[in-house]
């Protein structure tokens, strides 16, 4: 098993990723720049947060163009799990990997604070390892983390069991006080139809540590890695 953690121009959570896989996840990991093309030797890909090209004409916009991810989509098209985090989920969905877009927070300021997230669908590889409805205290750290889609993509969403994560209170109600950026349904994270690719706003890469005030980011990694083995 071999975790690949790709790097653009502007990412700064990539050594996060890196760090969590080699030492909570226990899993060989390499970082991939932005260049290369040859994704054969790994297993699963995080595609990290941070500024890919300094978040210049929109964020996500033009590291969608870079060499390496017309073999993310190859990747991801042949089975593979592919895992986007905060500017990776803007990424994903800017590269049509995902459905919808990732537009400015409704307060139209940076937001940097622990947000609580519900587990909407346990049957995806990244949440196996927990069941539905449970709330994990995650990070966020965005100023365009507003998940924004049509209707009929929404719907779709809902009706396939795609919405994996939501932004919700402690005790796991969904409200509008508990949705930190004005995102469609207090959507904090989805999948795409075959379940391999997930895209999310927080941060669970920021919560593997007591010192940085929550572990329950490394239920998210450690489900993986089990659905990686059982692949």
């Amino acid at each position: 098993m071999k975790f690949g953690v790709v790097v653009f121009p502007g990412s700064n959570c990539d050594h996060d990723a890196y760090h969590v896989i080699s030492k909570h996840v226990g899993q060989p990991v390499d970082f991939i720049w932005h260049k290369e093309t040859n994704l054969s030797g790994f297993d699963a890909l995080i595609i990290p947060g941070g500024f890919s090209y300094g978040d210049y004409l929109r964020a996500g916009a033009l590291a969608r163009f870079s060499p390496v991810m017309r073999a993310v989509k190859d990747f991801a098209a042949a089975g593979k799990f592919v895992f986007g985090i905060c500017n990776g989920f803007q990424i994903l969905c800017e590269a049509g990997l995902l459905p919808g877009a990732l537009m400015r927070n409704s307060g139209l300021h940076f937001v940097c604070r622990h947000v609580n997230i519900r587990v909407e669908n346990s049957n995806t590889p990244y949440t196996t390892e927990m069941e539905s409805g449970r709330v994990l205290s995650i990070p966020i750290a965005h100023a365009d983390g507003n998940y924004a889609c049509d209707d009929e993509t929404f719907n779709s969403l809902e009706e396939n069991g795609q919405i994996v994560f939501r932004y919700c209170e402690a005790d796991g109600a969904i409200t509008d006080d508990s949705n930190p950026n004005g995102a469609r349904s207090n959507i904090a994270g989805i999948c795409n139809l075959d379940r391999n690719v997930l895209g999310m706003m927080p941060h669970p890469e920021r919560a593997c540590e007591e010192v940085l005030g929550s572990t329950d980011g490394r239920d998210i990694f450690r489900s993986l890695t089990a659905a990686i083995q059982r692949y």
